[in-house]
């Protein structure tokens, strides 16, 4: 069952449409755009929507698609940074809390530092995961590097979204090579459905020439970063050097070779614990039949408002999920904790 979520359109300064989506209650988390995304098909997907149902668990998680892709206009003539930035402010103009969390993944956390700095009102906390603050272009050192750039940029403009094995291995391997091959199928699928080849191409492009140290450098905000060791789609260096530059930064190493972290490996609980401690969101401490349980925290949220005394349906609309989601969820939390009834659950949560 997908996780429920509203759409809603905003214009940017120049006119174009963008896919606003929110699913869940809470603190809001506005996630920057990153290369890939269809809002709508996202929630069918193996990749990303178990970051939807994390992220929503306990706050209201914003996304929305770039221009060029998913279900923002598609045919755009201004494919530029700039106008990457102003459709991030038309987005977070929505949102009517005064402060959020912004979170940036992969060239997400440049427009991220970049929005942080020009509106350090509305950002409360910082987080990029396997972000960068230099493309390839700009931090390329040698000749062959430049020409590694440029010819990523053309082999997308050949091999997007075609059904050859040898292309679809080459992105696949680059942003989850640990991917199951379910995932790795929807990878494929995400290519065909998100943006043409020549979006995709000029996309890639401008991003190759993003540079925000210097701006990174006058960051005063509490500021997370987490990075994968393994990460062939950003080297693990460029999270360190970003680090190194924002003043306070928290660095958090993940033992994972996946550019998108996938919920069955252990890095996703790291990051989780991670996220949720520096956002104050940590979970109490557990009575032992709980923690051994080991709940993922979409299923923690259930367990917490059943202990509250909540029905099915009141818990469906407080998480903005679907009350067949929710029965799913609570049969599952039922087999972990090795229980029949709502009773014998209450009664395994407050046991210290």
């Amino acid at each position: 069952m997908k996780p429920r979520q509203t759409i809603g359109f905003c214009t940017a300064t120049d006119g174009t449409r963008i896919a606003v989506a929110s699913c869940g209650e809470g603190p809001v988390i506005l996630r920057a755009a990153h290369w890939l995304s269809h809002v709508d098909y996202d929630l069918d997907s193996p990749v990303w929507r178990p970051w939807v149902e994390a992220l929503s668990a306990h706050n209201r998680f914003v996304r929305y698609d770039p221009r060029g892709c998913g279900l923002s206009d598609r045919h755009v003539a201004d494919l530029s940074l700039e106008a990457w930035h102003t459709d991030l402010k038309a987005v977070a103009a929505t949102i009517e809390e005064p402060r959020f969390v912004m979170l940036g993944l992969s060239q997400g956390g440049a427009l991220g530092i970049a929005y942080a700095l020009r509106h350090p009102e509305r950002v409360s906390h910082l987080v990029l995961v396997n972000a960068y603050g230099q493309g390839g272009r700009v931090r390329a050192q040698s000749d062959a590097e430049r020409l590694e750039a440029e010819t990523l940029v053309n082999f997308i403009r050949i091999g997007w979204g075609r059904d050859n094995p040898a292309f679809c291995r080459f992105f696949t391997n680059l942003f989850i090579p640990d991917g199951k091959p379910e995932q790795h199928r929807w990878w494929g699928d995400l290519e065909r459905v998100t943006a043409t080849a020549d979006v995709a191409a000029q996309l890639l492009w401008q991003m190759q020439g993003i540079d925000v140290m210097d701006l990174a450098a006058r960051l005063a905000v509490p500021t997370l970063i987490m990075h994968c060791r393994g990460d062939m789609r950003v080297p693990f260096n460029e999270g360190c050097k970003l680090a190194a530059t924002i003043a306070g930064a928290r660095f958090v190493p993940l033992e994972s070779n996946n550019h998108v972290l996938l919920p069955d490996e252990p890095a996703w609980a790291e990051f989780q614990a991670e996220l949720a401690a520096f956002l104050g969101q940590d979970q109490p401490q557990q009575p032992p039949a709980v923690r051994e349980a080991h709940l993922t925290l979409a299923e923690t949220a259930v367990l917490d408002l059943i202990v509250q005394g909540l029905d099915n349906r009141t818990i469906a609309a407080r998480l903005g999920k679907s009350e067949k989601t929710v029965r799913n969820q609570l049969s599952v939390i039922f087999d972990k904790l090795g229980v029949h009834s709502r009773s014998q659950a209450i009664v395994k949560s407050l046991s210290r």
